[in-house]
């Protein structure tokens, strides 16, 4: 579904990914894990075509994408729901909603936007309600609900559960869960490494720019070394 070969990546000058390498199977939920200023993010915005890297590839579903447009990506069917929510905040659920079909899915909006609302029935009874008077939670779901309104084949998430108490966690995981029963791939980037790897089948840790574990997601629970450099223990 996703090849990521040898990227490198950053800002101006200044070079924030070291030849990055990452795959994503047809129905997995890898986890992109590491601590804030790690690289996690800098790494969606070069698969999603927000920047075009410094060098390597970035192939999806078969077809290189390295440094395409943002928008044609997403045609494409990889969809980002970014860290932060970047909902609209004066407009209504429902727009925001809507919003999301803009460049993928329009014929099949009024469906879709019935299984988002099936799946965060939540969402239901705020509709029309601005989006910026909704609880962090709430936000979350109403950004994932607006990337699934672009029927995706592959879904970023990066950092869903920033800001949520541990119990809206835990409801968030258990969603994210339920999207990926239905066959959607999704890649899990977050700094909560080990509730990311309950929930993943194959994990990477970044730090400073390059990938330092991979493997199974139940091993890397184990591993000794993460357990460290994240737990303190």
């Amino acid at each position: 579904m996703l090849e990521v070969r040898g990227l490198e990546a950053g800002y101006g000058q200044v070079r924030i990914l070291r030849g990055i390498d990452i795959d994503v199977a047809d129905g997995e939920i890898v986890a992109v894990l590491g601590s804030n200023g790690a690289g996690k993010t800098t790494l969606n915005n070069n698969i999603s075509g927000l920047y075009r890297p410094f060098a390597g590839s970035v192939r999806f579903a078969g077809e290189d994408v390295t440094g395409a447009a943002s928008e044609a990506i997403v045609e494409r069917g990889l969809v980002q729901v970014p860290e932060g929510r970047r909902i609209f905040p004066n407009m209504s659920v429902r727009e925001n909603l809507e919003l999301g079909s803009y460049r993928r899915g329009k014929p099949n909006r009024a469906a879709n936007i019935a299984r988002v609302l099936e799946i965060f029935p939540r969402l239901e009874e705020r509709l029309g309600q601005a989006a910026g008077t909704l609880s962090g939670g709430e936000q979350q779901m109403l950004a994932i609900g607006r990337g699934l309104m672009a029927e995706p084949k592959l879904l970023i998430l990066d950092e869903p559960s920033l800001g949520l108490s541990p119990l809206l966690v835990e409801q968030m995981f258990a969603l994210i869960r339920r999207i990926n029963d239905d066959g959607l791939a999704v890649v899990l980037v977050e700094q909560n490494v080990m509730q990311s790897l309950a929930l993943a089948d194959r994990a990477y840790v970044i730090e400073n720019g390059a990938v330092t574990l991979s493997g199974a997601a139940a091993e890397l629970l184990e591993n000794a070394d993460l357990k460290r450099a994240y737990l303190g223990i």
